[in-house]
């Protein structure tokens, strides 16, 4: 996908178009008629822990404006686990994930009763979706790409593709009042090279809200205890309830976390220096990058900056 780097813009009037944008910003992108002059933004995660793995970090920011952020699960996680499995992983991982969310200040958190491991790019599951996006009103709609190693993933990235234009479609799933603007839609993060590599127009530093980020990831206990410590399901790590030992584990959680999010601003560095300027791109240490979809409203360079207006 070709990207406009800022420094291309040879205007002189840049700063005040930008500014201008920003003012703008609710009339051009609110789908809501009591406009409060916020964004509202959907994330569409797999599994109850994906859409915080991948966006917290950038949610936690957004929140910290007053902008409105729901994250949505498509499937329950009920095979996420070693040991535990069926409705009392379900209930467990959908307690965790809303505490998580609250952490974050995120508004709203939905998971899906579809088992993990079962999503299917059904025209049922396409209504579920537009149903979501359409409610919530969403300006800005992120979601995994279709390429990645999980069907759920795979199947999730699609689903909100099919419904990337049918969320302004009226006579589609009536009984739910369609969008007047399609949202501005994205992909999260991640290392899969083909068909292609994830090619990020927005890379967004969350150094200011790691903390916040791992302590939301810390309520996610079950993941912690199983696949995160093992990264296999033959075995559980426990978490310690208390003392010394819990807040060993507590630092191994945010060692392991930090690395991955400096990775990715490491990738993306490049990146970060054109839409930070040369001196704080340089200085990002955690970040997470998204991916403009061709699907949906497709924004300008100046428009990407009132989305994500974190930016100077």
């Amino acid at each position: 996908m070709q990207r406009v780097p800022l420094t291309q813009s040879t205007s002189t009037t840049l700063p005040a178009l930008l500014l201008l944008s920003l003012l703008l910003a609710p009339i051009l992108f609110s789908q809501d008629s009591s406009n409060d002059g916020k964004l509202r933004i959907i994330v569409i995660g797999a599994h109850p822990d994906d859409a915080e793995l991948e966006a917290g970090g950038t949610a936690a920011l957004w929140a910290a404006q007053g902008h409105h952020v729901k994250f949505v699960s498509t499937t329950n996680g009920d095979i996420g686990h070693a040991r535990e499995a069926g409705a009392p992983l379900a209930v467990r991982r959908t307690k965790e994930v809303e505490e998580a969310d609250k952490v974050l200040g995120v508004e709203a958190t939905e998971v899906y009763d579809i088992h993990d491991g079962e999503l299917m790019p059904t025209l049922e599951n396409r209504r579920k979706l537009t149903k979501s996006i359409r409610e919530w009103k969403a300006d800005i709609v992120i979601a995994h790409r279709p390429n990645d190693y999980h069907p759920d993933h795979r199947y999730t990235g699609i689903l909100v593709q099919d419904a990337a234009f049918m969320v302004i479609v009226k006579s589609f799933l009536p009984s739910v009042p369609n969008l007047t603007k399609n949202p501005v839609f994205l992909y999260t993060e991640d290392g899969f090279q083909k068909p292609n590599p994830l090619d990020p127009e927005i890379v967004v530093s969350i150094d200011s809200v790691i903390d916040q980020k791992i302590e939301a990831l810390w309520k996610l206990e079950s993941q912690i205890e199983s696949y995160w410590a093992t990264r296999n399901f033959e075995s559980v790590v426990p978490v310690p309830k208390s003392g010394p030992e819990r807040a060993e584990r507590k630092a191994q959680l945010a060692n392991t976390m930090k690395r991955r999010y400096a990775t990715i601003a490491n990738r993306f560095r490049a990146q970060l220096i054109e839409l930070y300027g040369k001196e704080k791109g340089a200085a990002v240490k955690y970040a997470e990058a998204f991916e403009l979809c061709e699907y949906g409203t497709q924004p300008t360079q100046e428009e990407l900056m009132t989305l994500f207006p974190f930016f100077n």
